[in-house]
C-alpha cells in the first residue's frame, strides 16, 4: 500500500463486516480494490476477517497486480485455518503460473510455497516444475526458494519429484541470481537432512566462482558460506579458490566480507606455502579494520568475530593494535571486546603502548570498564614475563591514586601475578599492606589474605594483619572465611608462636563450631586432625609448592574454535557458543528412513581382522525418526527451554563445594517417563519426601526428570536442586517449578541441563551428587548415576568411508575391548532400534566366520567420536564389543552406558 492509504486503519463503523462483504462483491473494480485495502489493513492490526474469506478469494480473478498481490497476502494468513475454502484459490494459482507476466507467475509460485496447507501442496508441485525451467530468470530465482519451502512441509514429495535435481541444474544456470538462490535453498535443504545433498564438486565450484562476481550482496554471502563448506583436494586447488574471493574483501557489505573471511580462513588451513599465507594475513588486515569504523552495533559484531579470528591468526592484526584503542565515545559494550582483543595482539614489542592505553583506561569514570583494564593490565603481565615488571609498576601507580575499586582490582590481579611468578616480586607487599583498611569487597579480602598468609614469613606484623580479619570472622562471606582459614593455618605453620598459636584456636573453632558452610566446616576439622596428630605433615599438605599458574587470554578449546571459525558471520560467532547450544532445529515431518542403505555393509569395505570407518566430516543433524530400524519410534516432543535464570538469593550456603549461580528454583512440569523412574532418596531417609529421577535426553536436549512425593504430614514447597562438581559439568540450564506439595500427593518435573559448565576434576566418573532443599526441611543429599548414552547427540552418524578412515586414523592404543558373556542379542532389527533410539547410529554389518560383526558410530558433545564394533552369534549368549575413540578414557563409561542399552 501506498504512503496516502493510512485512510484504511481508521476506527470502523458497527456493520464493517457485512459492508465489506458488500465492496468486495461490487461490480465496480475500484470498489472491490479499496474493500481488500480495508480488509488487509483490519487483519494487520489484529482483526478476525477470515470470515471474508470466500469473497476475497474471488478478487484474485484480476488483472491488476497490486490487488493480486493483495489478496495473496490474505490467503498466505489465513489459508491455515481455512484449508478447505483455500483449495478455492488453487485454480488461479495455476493458471497466474502460466501467466504471461513473469511477475504474475513468480508471485503465484512464491505464495503457493508460503500457504503450508498440505491439500495446496499436492497441486504446488506442476508450476513449481514448469517455473524452475522458466524462460524468465527472476521466475526461477523464485521458484528455486520455494523448493526449500516445499522441502519443510514436504520432504518426500520434494525427493519423489525430482525437484533436488532441478535444483542441482539451476547451479549451472547462466544467471547468477538464479545460481545464488539454488544454493541457498540447497543449503537450507541440507541443513533439515539426514543424508548428503548439496556437495560441491569441482564442476560447480568452477560456476559457483564465476556467479560470485556478478551476483547481489546477499547472493555473494549464500555462495561464500557453501564455499567455506568446501574441502580443497590439495594446497593448488586452495590457493586458486582463495585468488578468486579475495577480491570479495573490498565488498562494501560487512557480511560479504565475514563471509569471505570465513572461507579464506578455511581454505588457509590446506595452503602449504608460508608465503601464501603471510601475504593472505596482509590482505585480510585492512577489510577488518574497515569494519572498525561501522556503527557501534556492527562494530560489536564485527569485534566479536575479530576475537576468534586473532586466537586462530594473531599475526593477522599483529600490527593493527592501534585501531582496538577505545575512543571516549564508544559504547561500553564496544570498549570491552576491544580490551579482550588487545590482550590477545599485545606482544614485547607493543606492550608499551597498550600499558598507556589500559593505564589511561582506569581512570574513567566506568566503574565496570575500570575493573575490566585493570585486569587486562594483570593478564598481560600473566602473558608476557617480560612486560610482568612493568605491568606491575603501572598497578602500583593506580594503587598510588587511592580510587577504592582500582585499588581492589589491582590487589586481585597482584594475587594472580604472585602466582605465576612465585618469589619474584614480593617487594611490593608493603605497599599493598598499607591498602589494608580500604578492602571491602569479598574478592579483594581474600587476594589480601592469600598474599599475607603465602608471605608471612617476610612480612613482620603478619598475625597483626590477619588478627584485623578476625574480628568479623562470623560475618565474611564464605569465600573470605575460607581463604582467612588457610593463612592462619600457614601463618601458624610458619611462625608457631603464641599469637598466631591463640589466632589459630579461635579461627577453628569458629569454623567448626559456629558456621553452617559445610565446605568450611569441612576443612577446619582436616586442618585439626593435621595439625593435632602430624604437624610436618600438614606442612607438606599446606605449603606444598603450588603450580603456577597460566595465560588465559586465549579461552576457548580448540574444536569448539574450530566450530566458532566454521560458523563466522553468524549469530555462533557472536555469542561464541556452537549453533546446537541456542538453536532448536525442527525436524521436517517426512523424511525416509535409510534402512536399504545402511543395513547391508558390503564385505569387501572391511579385513577379516576388526572393520573400522571414517571421512572426518560428520553427517548434518538426524532425529529419532530418521536413524536405520527407527521407523516405528516416535520423538517425545521437545519441552521449551527458556533462558538461564538469574541466580536466587544463597538459601542453601556453599553446598558440596558449588557455585551457588548454578542453583535454581523448579517449573515446566511434565509427565514421568516410562518406565518408572529409579527412587534415590527414600521417604524413610527423607522424613516422608521421596525424590526419584534420571537423566534423559529428549530432542537434543539433556533433562533431570524428577517425580516428588510427599509422604509426610505437611505441605512441602519452595523446592531447589543444585549438582555438585562432576565429570561431565553438569548443571541446571533453566528455572523449573514444583508446585506445593499436600501430603500424599506428588508433582513430576523436567529440569534442563547444561553440560561442561561446572567441572569436577579427575579422571572420568560416573557419579552425579545432588543437593535437594526445600523450605520445611533440611538439605537432602543423594547420589545418582550418570549413563554416558544420554549424552550421544543426534549428529553422531558417520558415512560408511568415513567411519573406516577415523578407525585407521586413531592410534591402536585408542582401542579397548570387552566381552559381556551374560548378554544376548535375539533380535537383531530391536537391538539396532533400541541403540538407534539413544543416537548410536548403524554403519555396516559383515559376517566373520560363524559370527556377526556390526558397526556403530556415536559422538558426544564437543565432537568425541566413539566407533563401536560389536561381534555376537544371535540367539547365543556373549557379546564382544570393541571401541575406538580419541579420548579412551572414557572407555570404562562407555561400556556401562553399552551394557545397559544391550540389556534393555
Amino acid at each position: 500500500m501506498s504512503g496516502h492509504d493510512s485512510k484504511y486503519f481508521s476506527t470502523t463503523k458497527k456493520g464493517e463486516i457485512p459492508e465489506l462483504k458488500e465492496e468486495l462483491n461490487s461490480q465496480y473494480k475500484d470498489k472491490r480494490k479499496d474493500a481488500v485495502k480495508k480488509v488487509i489493513a483490519a487483519m494487520t492490526v489484529g482483526k478476525d476477517v477470515s470470515s471474508l474469506f470466500t469473497d476475497v478469494v474471488n478478487c484474485m480473478q484480476t488483472e491488476n497486480l497490486e490487488l493480486k498481490k493483495l489478496v495473496y497476502l490474505y490467503l498466505i494468513n489465513y489459508a491455515k485455518s481455512q484449508p478447505d475454502l483455500a483449495i478455492l484459490a488453487v485454480n488461479t494459482f495455476v493458471k497466474d503460473s502460466q501467466d504471461p507476466n513473469p511477475l504474475i507467475r513468480a508471485l503465484a509460485v512464491r505464495t503457493m510455497g508460503c500457504i503450508r496447507v498440505d491439500k495446496i501442496t499436492e497441486y504446488l508441485c506442476d508450476p513449481l516444475q514448469r517455473c524452475l525451467k522458466d524462460d524468465d530468470p527472476y521466475v526461477r530465482k523464485t521458484a528455486a526458494i520455494c523448493v526449500a519451502k516445499l522441502y519443510d512441509i514436504n520432504a518426500e514429495l520434494v525427493e519423489d519429484r525430482g525437484f533436488l535435481e532441478s535444483l542441482k541444474d539451476l547451479i549451472s544456470d547462466n544467471n547468477p541470481m538464479v545460481v545464488a538462490n539454488a544454493v541457498a535453498a540447497l543449503a537450507e535443504i541440507q541443513d533439515n537432512s539426514v543424508r548428503p545433498i548439496f556437495e560441491i564438486t569441482s564442476h560447480t565450484l568452477s560456476k559457483l566462482l564465476t556467479a560470485l562476481n556478478e551476483c547481489t550482496e546477499w547472493g555473494q554471502v549464500f555462495i561464500l558460506d557453501a564455499l567455506s563448506r568446501y574441502k580443497a583436494a590439495d594446497a593448488r586447488e586452495a590457493e586458486n579458490i582463495v585468488e578468486r574471493v579475495t577480491p570479495r574483501l573490498q565488498h562494501a557489505n560487512c557480511a560479504v566480507v565475514l563471509s569471505a573471511v570465513k572461507m579464506i580462513l578455511q581454505q588457509m588451513e590446506i595452503i602449504t606455502s608460508t608465503d601464501v599465507v603471510r601475504n593472505l594475513c596482509k590482505k585480510m588486515a585492512p577489510p577488518l579494520v574497515t569494519l572498525l569504523s561501522a556503527e557501534p552495533e556492527i562494530q560489536y559484531v564485527a569485534l566479536r568475530n575479530i576475537n576468534l579470528i586473532v586466537q586462530r591468526r594473531p599475526t593477522i592484526l599483529a600490527h593493527e593494535i592501534k585501531v582496538f584503542f577505545c575512543k571516549y565515545n564508544d559504547p561500553i559494550y564496544v570498549k570491552m571486546e576491544k580490551l579482550e582483543i588487545m590482550i590477545k595482539l599485545a606482544s614485547d614489542r607493543n606492550i608499551d603502548q597498550v600499558l598507556l592505553e589500559f593505564k589511561e583506561y582506569a581512570t574513567e569514570v566506568d566503574v565496570d570498564f575500570v575493573r575490566k583494564a585493570v585486569r587486562a593490565i594483570g593478564r598481560c603481565a600473566i602473558k608476557l614475563e617480560r612486560a610482568a615488571e612493568r605491568c606491575i609498576s603501572v598497578l602500583l601507580e593506580l594503587i598510588k591514586i587511592k580510587v577504592n575499586y582500582v585499588v581492589q582490582e589491582a590487589i586481585i590481579v597482584i594475587k594472580d601475578i604472585f602466582r605465576r611468578y612465585p618469589n619474584t616480586y614480593e617487594s611490593i607487599i608493603a605497599t599493598l599492606c598499607e591498602s589494608l583498611d580500604t578492602l571491602d569487597e569479598p574478592e579483594a579480602k581474600a587476594s589480601m589474605i592469600w598474599i599475607i598468609g603465602e608471605y608471612a614469613e617476610r612480612i613482620d606484623n603478619a598475625d597483626e594483619l590477619l588478627e584485623s580479619f578476625l574480628e568479623s570472622f562470623p560475618e565474611e562471606p564464605a569465600q573470605v572465611q575460607l581463604q582467612l582459614l588457610t593463612a592462619t593455618v600457614k601463618l601458624f605453620l610458619k611462625k608457631p608462636t603464641e599469637g598466631p598459636q591463640q589466632m589459630i584456636q579461635v579461627v577453628l573453632n569458629n569454623a567448626t563450631m559456629e558456621t553452617d558452610n559445610p565446605d568450611l566446616r569441612d576443612r577446619a576439622y582436616i586442618y585439626w586432625r593435621l595439625l593435632s596428630t602430624d604437624p610436618e605433615a600438614a606442612k607438606d599438605v599446606v605449603l606444598a609448592e603450588k603450580p603456577v599458574i597460566s595465560d588465559d587470554s586465549n579461552q576457548l578449546d580448540p574444536s569448539l574454535l574450530d566450530e566458532l571459525l566454521a560458523n563466522i558471520a553468524t549469530l555462533s560467532s557472536v555469542y561464541h557458543k556452537p549453533p546446537e547450544a541456542f538453536v532448536t532445529r525442527v525436524k521436517t515431518a517426512a523424511q525416509k528412513t535409510e534402512d536399504d542403505e545402511y543395513a547391508e555393509g558390503s564385505e569387501a569395505g572391511y579385513s577379516e581382522s576388526s572393520a573400522h570407518t571414517a571421512d572426518g566430516a560428520a553427517s548434518p543433524p538426524t532425529s529419532a525418526s530418521n536413524v536405520p530400524y527407527a521407523g516405528a519410534r516416535q520423538s517425545a516432543p521437545a519441552p521449551s527451554t527458556s533462558p538461564p535464570a538469574a541466580p536466587l538469593p544463597d538459601l542453601m550456603g556453599d553446598l558440596l563445594d558449588m557455585d551457588n549461580s548454578a542453583m535454581v528454583p523448579i517449573d515446566q512440569p511434565s509427565t514421568p517417563a516410562s518406565p518408572p523412574l529409579p527412587v534415590l532418596l527414600p521417604a524413610a531417609t527423607g522424613q516422608g519426601l521421596q525424590i526419584s529421577a534420571q537423566l534423559i535426553s529428549r530432542d537434543g536436549q539433556i533433562f533431570y526428570s524428577l517425580l516428588f512425593e510427599n509422604n509426610s504430614q505437611i505441605p512441602l514447597d519452595g523446592f531447589m536442586i543444585q549438582f555438585n562438581k562432576n565429570s561431565f559439568g553438569l548443571a541446571a540450564a533453566g528455572p523449573l517449578q514444583v508446585p506445593q506439595l499436600q501430603p500424599g500427593t506428588s508433582a513430576a518435573t523436567l529440569l534442563p541441563v547444561a553440560l561442561f559448565q561446572n567441572m569436577s576434576a579427575g579422571p572420568p566418573s560416573s557419579l552425579l551428587q545432588v543437593a535437594v532443599k526445600n523450605n520445611q526441611q533440611p538439605v537432602w543429599y543423594f547420589n545418582d548415576k550418570i549413563s554416558l548414552h544420554v549424552f550421544f547427540t543426534e549428529d553422531g552418524r558417520m558415512e560408511r568411508g568415513s567411519f573406516l578412515e577415523t578407525w585407521r586414523s586413531l592410534p591402536d592404543s585408542n582401542e579397548v575391548s570387552k566381552d559381556f558373556p551374560g548378554i544376548t542379542v535375539n533380535g537383531v532389527e530391536a537391538t539396532l532400534d533400541r541403540l538407534a533410539a539413544s543416537n548410536m547410529f548403524f554403519i555396516a554389518k559383515r559376517k566373520h566366520a560363524n559370527q556377526d560383526v556390526f558397526y556403530f558410530s556415536a559422538k558426544m558433545p564437543r565432537g568425541i567420536p566413539f566407533l563401536t564394533e560389536l561381534t555376537t552369534v544371535v540367539g547365543i549368549p556373549g557379546i564382544k564389543c570393541a571401541i575406538k575413540t580419541p579420548n579412551p578414557e572414557m572407555a570404562g563409561l562407555f561400556f556401562e552406558a553399552i551394557e545397559t542399552l544391550l540389556k534393555g
